[in-house]
């Protein structure tokens, strides 16, 4: 069911595409002189902020079959006057209204923004589109990233660049759907589109609406109802030809007959359904990824930007593994929401300190480079650049080349028998990196009331809030497997993977594995997820670079019920992280079989009983991409036997040398 809270007030509801799309670390707009510095988030001296005005005008765009789409142009302006010389353009395809009315009936725009008046003062211009069948832009919706949106993008593009103030060098920009628009218009390769800057952006429909099989009900939801409000009920302004809002009112008729997300997803439960609701297998023609040939046919360069804690860390890398075009990767700490108080409260005390970085001034690098052809040095660093949770401040950011990460080691944990004397949940069990010897099995009576939390990543995507608490209280209700505390920093960065053996009483069911960290205090820190129905365990080959990873295909010929009374195995991966779990914490391992508030799982009466085996043929566990302290120490201790033996031979050898030289002078 839906929790979007309708009676939210209005200007909250307003402030939503802001929300999703304003870029964190903003830094005063001023021009820069003297010293040069190009570095991820650091810019100045390669390009000045000349103009501190703006001048907008918003109009209709009519693209090639007709739909009249409304923009805003924001120029810069010299006295009040638009500037005459052509400039480069960057424009934001957006879900989330072009324009707004503030409760005091004043327009708001996305030059609110101050990233975009810092881009603007250096010599570009912005414009701001509402996609079709949204804003005041005419059209119906017949779903979700659709063709005809997708056309719309390239003939927006092309027509800015007919345009006498736009110098034919385009960009885009922005985060969420406004960052998914980017890869699409860059899947069509409108000729004068140069570089985009995708924040935060979906790879695979299906692996998001239905991770692991399981439908993602409670954010298909809201988020229709979101959209669909923003479509049907929230005003936004006119364009300036339309004063009196007529043109305005003929579009929002248009807008009534729309398709919406869950109506267009809720009917195709498999990869290959074909919705109920358009006659289209949605996840193969409807689907970002389906634009990836395009895109790498295109003259498009891409920096893709990511967060450990967004919905889509993982869809950031897919993209990264899978473009051939120029491109370079950022992965910051940030939620969905970029440093909102409910992501500070929760990951800052992972970090050690309050995270600060500039995306703006990247974005100014990175358009400066491509679109103005100033040479500053940005292609020229390591295409990837991550931040490690939990490392000191003056380490924690790197550059890599490849991802996954050529020094990662993937290390196995195993579930034992408890107590680790940690938690009092279903069976307080152990976890460490010795495989079992002997049999052994966990039981576990679902409980359908555990859950992540009604404020999380997921929820934090449609502008609900970001926020775990101490995972623990869902934990005593689950299967849990905790190390010892450990003895040394333990860095994982890149992709765990779940191993479960499992047999149920039911023909089916839903598994949630949950990272966390446990602090000196018990305090259990959410880090990372996956989930995977039971019948969708079948891995297939995929069809696009998957980094390695187990990969379900999840067609509906694939789906198969447990058997009955026997093992079966579950792989599956978890989002990836960067983060250190700290000396003296522990690792816990969760595992439930519903999200209550977050995800569809049927509910079955009496409640199944599951069983995880950990026994020397069926082993369970989890196997992480250790960087260093373990796997590094492991390897110092190995060179050090190797050191030790090499010693003892040399030793060895010049006894037996003095033995055998005193032998021949006794002899002689």
């Amino acid at each position: 069911m839906s929790h979007f809270r309708k009676n939210k007030k209005r200007a909250s509801l307003l402030m939503i595409p802001f929300a999703l799309f304003v870029l964190a670390g903003l830094a005063e707009v001023k021009a820069y002189q003297g010293e040069q510095i190009s570095k991820p988030g650091e810019y100045k001296g390669y390009s000045e902020a000349i103009y501190d005005e703006t001048a907008r005008v918003s109009l209709y765009i009519t693209v090639r079959d007709g739909t009249r789409l409304a923009a805003d142009i924001h120029r810069p302006a010299v006295n009040g006057k638009p500037v005459e010389e052509p400039l480069p353009l960057i424009w934001i395809h957006t879900r989330y209204h072009r324009a707004n009315f503030t409760e005091e009936g004043k327009v708001a725009t996305y030059m609110e923004n101050p990233a975009l008046r810092k881009i603007l003062s250096h010599g570009y211009i912005i414009a701001v589109v509402d996609v079709r069948g949204s804003g005041a832009s005419f059209g119906t919706r017949k779903g979700i990233f659709t063709p005809e949106e997708a056309q719309d993008a390239y003939d927006i593009v092309e027509w800015f660049a007919e345009q006498p103030w736009c110098d034919g060098n385009i960009g885009m920009y922005g985060g969420s759907y406004l960052g998914i628009t980017q890869y699409i218009a860059a899947g069509m390769a409108p000729p004068h589109l140069k570089a985009v800057m995708p924040v935060f952006a979906l790879f695979d429909l299906y692996g998001f609406a239905y991770p692991g099989g399981v439908c993602q009900d409670d954010f298909l939801n809201g988020w229709s109802d979101l959209v669909k409000r923003l479509d049907q009920e929230i005003p936004t302004p006119p364009v300036d030809s339309d004063p009196d809002a007529v043109l305005f009112k003929k579009a929002l008729k248009e807008h009534m007959g729309s398709i919406y997300p869950y109506d267009l997803v809720g009917s195709a439960p498999y990869r290959d359904s074909v919705s109920e609701k358009v006659s289209s297998q949605i996840y193969k023609e409807w689907n970002p990824c389906a634009y990836l040939e395009g895109l790498n046919k295109s003259n498009v360069a891409v920096y893709t930007v990511a967060g450990w804690y967004d919905m889509w860390p993982k869809d950031a890398l897919l993209w990264f593994q899978n473009i051939k075009r120029p491109q370079k990767l950022i992965i910051t700490p940030w939620s969905h929401s970029m440093g909102s108080e409910g992501w500070k409260k929760a990951v800052t005390p992972l970090i050690g300190y309050d995270f600060e970085f500039s995306l703006s001034s990247e974005g100014l690098r990175w358009y400066d480079y491509w679109l103005k052809g100033i040479d500053n040095g940005i292609m020229d660093e390591p295409p990837i650049y991550y931040f490690t949770i939990g490392k000191e401040e003056n380490e924690a950011w790197s550059f890599a080349q490849t991802w996954p990460l050529p020094e990662t080691e993937n290390k196995e944990f195993y579930f034992r028998e408890g107590p680790s004397g940690s938690i009092d949940s279903s069976n307080d069990g152990i976890l460490n990196t010795q495989a079992p010897l002997s049999s052994g099995e966990d039981l576990y009576t679902v409980d359908y009331t555990t859950t992540s939390g009604e404020k999380n990543r997921w929820t934090d995507g449609r502008g609900e809030g970001f926020w775990y608490g101490d995972m623990s209280l869902n934990d005593k209700k689950a299967l849990t497997y905790t190390t010892d505390p450990l003895e040394q920093d333990l860095v994982v960065t890149g992709h765990p993977v779940a191993s479960l053996w499992i047999s149920s009483t039911a023909e089916d069911g839903d598994f949630f594995v949950y990272l966390e960290e446990v602090d000196s205090k018990g305090y259990s820190h959410y880090i990372t997820e996956g989930v995977l129905r039971a019948s969708h365990r079948k891995i297939s080959e995929p069809p696009f670079d998957y980094i390695g990873l187990p990969y379900h295909r999840s067609y509906k010929e694939d789906v198969k019920p447990l058997p009955k009374a026997s093992p079966v195995e579950l792989v599956f991966d978890l989002l990836p992280l960067s983060n250190v779990f700290d000396a003296g914490n522990r690792i816990r391992v969760t595992i439930t079989s519903a999200d209550q508030l977050n995800f569809k799982t049927p509910e079955r009466d009496p409640a199944p009983q599951v069983t995880v085996f950990r026994s020397n043929e069926f082993s369970s566990g989890i196997s992480l991409p250790i960087v260093s302290g373990m796997a590094k120490d492991e390897a110092q201790q190995a060179g050090f036997v190797l050191i030790i033996f090499v010693v003892l031979a040399v030793i060895l050898a010049v006894v037996l040398l003095t033995w055998f030289l005193r032998s021949v002078r006794t002899r002689k």
